[in-house]
């Protein structure tokens, strides 16, 4: 009589309850021999993935997807080709802020060359130049009423064309003042708005 001989094979110290190839967390880290808060960093790193089993209350791990993906990490990290996602993510916004400043740099430099070629003006210059303008528009506008009384100056008596010449200077005066105070309130409502932003 020949004597069989059986080999017991080791089980893990708690049964698995799998349900369609899906493990819980804590069952996938005896697997694999690991802490369960190894099993949850290596799922928030992104190394292994959970899934949603329709029925069941929380996500489960697959066990052929998760044991494929931990074995793809381990056969990484032996080779030195571990992916750090913190430092390929601080990589990519410093990559993303060099091109942003790069951008404004060119925006800048493109900026100025227009000012240097004359397409862009000072504000002190602009402010000369509309300060000489509404002098001369000035003058302009207080002459029309003398020019007026001299083309009306032949059909009505010189007490009057002085008077009409007199009103006309005095409306002039007050719309150019109504004109100037508008302009100032407008100029004052607009730095405040900018003030505030």
């Amino acid at each position: 009589m020949t004597k069989k001989i059986v080999k017991k094979t080791t089980t893990t110290k708690t049964k698995c309850k799998r349900i369609n190839g899906t493990l819980k967390s804590d069952e996938l880290a005896q697997v694999f021999g690991i802490s369960l808060r190894r099993v949850q960093q290596l799922t928030q790193e992104g190394t292994i993935h959970t899934i949603k089993v329709p029925g069941e209350t929380g996500r489960r791990y697959d066990l052929l997807d998760s044991t494929h993906e931990y074995i793809r990490f381990l056969s990484d990290k032996a080779h030195g080709r571990e992916r750090n996602e913190t430092k390929a993510q601080l990589e990519d916004q410093k990559l993303k802020a060099e091109i942003a400043l790069k951008e404004s740099q060119g925006e800048l430099h493109k900026l100025r060359t227009d000012i240097a070629r004359g397409k862009y003006i000072s504000v002190e210059e602009v402010q000369l130049d509309y300060k000489k303008f509404f002098i001369v528009l000035k003058k302009f506008v207080l002459g029309v009423p003398n020019r007026i009384v001299g083309m009306v100056g032949s059909y009505v008596d010189p007490v009057t064309a002085r008077a009409l010449e007199k009103d006309m200077t005095n409306e002039a005066a007050e719309m150019l003042r109504s004109f100037v105070l508008a302009a100032k309130e407008e100029n004052d409502g607009n730095e405040s708005e900018s003030g505030k932003t």
